[in-house]
């Protein structure tokens, strides 16, 4: 028999020669005597020796259940809306709480086989192993996954223009914004292409485009649905949910996704429990106490604000006691919290090539790999928004460390009580989702200033909720007329409101 140990094997790892660990000592600032650095080399070649061993280990994944193609890009005159980022068509189980629903698949999250863009050139070309977790409870419960929806660049949008594949146009009116960054997603249930959806949120990226586009979106309480096998932004406030256009179907898909991962997600905790949602809905509305919180309504275009009120008077005539609420904190609490957000998406995304670490669960390590490539070969294609982003937090990360971001977290605390204590009060409060309505996609000879500000000046009502982890959902209030500046009435806009919902855990 053939002595395997004596074989040649090609490297998985290339160790560096005294040069490079010369050039290493000085940059981090070891300043290691250039005599002893030949002594340093010895000592790294055994530990990088430890390498190889791991790699002969099998690595285990998540699974592939249900067999499917890798589908195709829809041409334009396909695709509408230019929602669609790829097109496949996946059937699940023959019976479940999904039987006969379609639904798409935000381009931030894994499914095996199909190609994932994430939005962004940066990650362009990657197909991924894997089947992300949802994906594979939607497909166990009987859906059928028709395509992977478009999302804004790095999902780093509120908006719908950043797409590396084009802007996401809003079914209502295809001169406006569909919302962000689960632009196709919102997009194409709006527009009865899909039953349902999944999407992804970090400040409000599924609730900003259900709003405008008038669909149903829920960013669920913080770790009730699994994040495993997409794409992370910012592990304290990466949420996934559902989106449909009856509240009905979002609850009938929540019940399809949620629960515990068997620890593959940090995210989550073990022993919660999945009610039947479907079951907890009620007409009767007697004995429910709604907060209209009054700062949510600061700063509210007028045909938003009335519309919003008007729908939450229904709740009183089906039962509920309805009282305005004030909490001061609400107008700055998001602001308060945005370093958060911002440098730990810069940290996680930027800084370390889209590789969280320090955790127990799943690595999506081919993800990774993908988009730390993309990334050092074509960081100057990222949007506009993903750049000012970047170089604000290179900036505050050189200067100030992470002073702000450890604080933003700690102060999450004091905020997420000071909510706690209104929620003892109320069983859920009530503001727009969207201060505003679905405005114009922007023109080319718009200012980069105006784009910046246009991708992110909508998520007043929505950012603080994705930091305190409290479930948020936007449900259709009505519609109205809006009107431009210019002397042609426009389409029909759909306005929504949000509850922050005391009860659904």
């Amino acid at each position: 028999m053939h002595n395997m140990e004596k074989t040649y094997y090609s490297p998985q790892v290339q160790k560096p020669n005294c040069e490079i660990l010369k050039k290493l000592s000085s940059n981090i600032g070891l300043e290691i005597d250039p005599g002893q650095i030949e002594d340093y080399k010895d000592v790294i070649d055994g530990f990088i020796d430890n390498y190889s061993v791991l790699n002969d280990f099998p690595e285990p994944t998540l699974p592939v259940k249900y067999p499917r193609t890798p589908g195709h890009r829809p041409a334009p005159i396909d695709n509408p809306y230019n929602a669609w980022y790829w097109q496949t068509d996946i059937i699940g189980a023959t019976e479940g709480l999904l039987k006969g629903k379609t639904v798409g698949i935000k381009d931030n999250v894994a499914v095996a086989g199909v190609p994932m863009m994430n939005g962004t050139k940066i990650l362009e070309g990657y197909t991924p192993e894997f089947d992300a977790t949802v994906v594979t409870r939607i497909l166990d419960e009987g859906g059928r996954i028709l395509g992977k929806t478009a999302c804004e660049d790095m999902c780093f949008s509120a908006n719908s223009f950043t797409c590396s594949t084009g802007p996401v146009r809003n079914p209502n009116d295809e001169t406006r914004a569909s919302g962000g960054s689960s632009s196709g997603s919102a997009a194409l249930v709006a527009g009865g292409h899909i039953d349902l959806a999944i999407g992804g949120d970090q400040a409000g990226s599924v609730r900003v485009p259900s709003s405008w586009c008038g669909i149903v979106g829920l960013k669920p309480t913080y770790g009730l649905v699994p994040y495993t096998g997409a794409m992370p932004m910012e592990f304290t406030v990466d949420h996934l949910g559902p989106m449909a256009k009856t509240v009905f179907d979002c609850a009938l898909m929540l019940e399809a996704i949620a629960g515990y991962d068997d620890g593959l997600d940090p995210r989550q905790h073990p022993g919660m429990e999945v009610p039947k949602y479907t079951q907890m809905l009620s007409k009767d509305l007697t004995g429910l106490k709604v907060g209209i919180l009054q700062e949510g309504f600061s700063d509210c275009d007028v045909e938003v604000d009335k519309c919003v009120k008007e729908a939450v008077n229904k709740f009183a005539k089906a039962g509920a006691v309805v009282e305005e609420v004030s909490m001061p904190l609400h107008v700055k609490a998001g602001q308060a919290l945005g370093p958060a957000l911002f440098e730990g998406s810069y940290l996680t995304m930027i800084h370390d090539l889209g590789s969280a670490i320090n955790y127990n669960g799943f690595y999506p390590n081919s993800m990774i790999n993908a988009w730390a490539k993309g990334l050092q070969s074509r960081a100057q294609d990222c949007s506009v928004v993903v750049k000012a982003v970047s170089l604000m937090c290179a900036y505050m990360r050189k200067n100030y460390h992470q002073k702000f971001y450890g604080k933003a977290q700690n102060v999450k605390r004091y905020i997420r009580q000071q909510y706690n204590e209104v929620l003892q009060k109320y069983d859920v409060l009530v503001m727009p989702t969207v201060k505003f309505p679905a405005p114009l996609l922007p023109e080319k000879s718009d200012s980069l200033k105006d784009l910046i500000e246009g991708a992110m000046n909508m998520i007043a009502n929505t950012a603080v909720f994705n930091q305190t982890g409290h479930p948020a959902v936007s449900v259709n209030a009505g519609y109205f007329i809006h009107v431009c500046p210019c002397p042609s009435r426009q389409w029909v806009w759909i306005m929504v409101f949000y509850i922050i919902i005391n009860q659904l855990h």
